[in-house]
C-alpha cells in the first residue's frame, strides 16, 4: 500500500531541496548529499521517502547523460573502484558482508544486491546505481 502524502509537508520539503534536472556539477553534488542525508534517516517519513525516491531520480538521469559506463556490470565497476583506491577484499567486509559474501560478489558468483549497492555508494561516496 502506497503512503499518503501529506501536501503541506512535501511542498515544505520541496521547497527547501528545491529538486530541478541537473545542469551543474554542483547542483549534482548538492542533491548527492541531499540524497545521503535523507538514505541516512532511520525514521523517514513518507513526504521525506518520497523526495528520496525524486532525487535519487534526476542523480540517476544526470548519470546516465554524464557518466555512462557503457556495458560495464556493477561487479566491474566495483572491481576498478577496488583497484583505484588500493583495497582488498577485506576492506569491504562489513560494507557488503561477510568474508564469503565479498568474495562471491567480486569473483562474480553473486550479483550486488540493492542494499549492497547503496551501501557500496556510501563507501566510495558515489550514486549507488552505479552499482546495479
Amino acid at each position: 500500500m502506497l503512503a499518503v502524502l501529506d501536501p503541506k509537508s512535501y511542498s515544505q520539503l520541496l521547497a527547501e531541496v528545491r529538486p530541478t534536472v541537473i545542469q551543474t556539477e554542483e547542483e549534482y553534488d548538492r542533491l548527492v548529499d541531499q540524497i545521503e542525508q535523507l538514505f541516512l534517516r532511520e525514521d523517514r517519513s513518507p513526504e521525506e521517502s518520497a523526495l528520496l525516491d525524486l532525487l535519487t531520480l534526476l542523480v540517476s538521469s544526470y548519470d546516465d547523460q554524464h557518466y555512462a559506463i557503457a556495458d560495464c556490470s556493477g561487479r566491474e565497476v566495483l572491481l576498478e573502484l577496488m583497484e583505484d583506491n588500493g583495497l582488498k577484499q577485506a576492506d569491504l567486509i562489513g560494507v557488503i558482508g561477510s568474508k564469503g559474501i565479498v568474495s562471491e560478489v567480486v569473483n562474480g558468483k553473486r550479483d550486488i544486491s540493492k542494499k549492497q549497492a547503496q551501501r557500496l555508494g556510501e563507501f566510495f561516496g558515489l550514486p549507488y546505481t552505479i552499482f546495479l
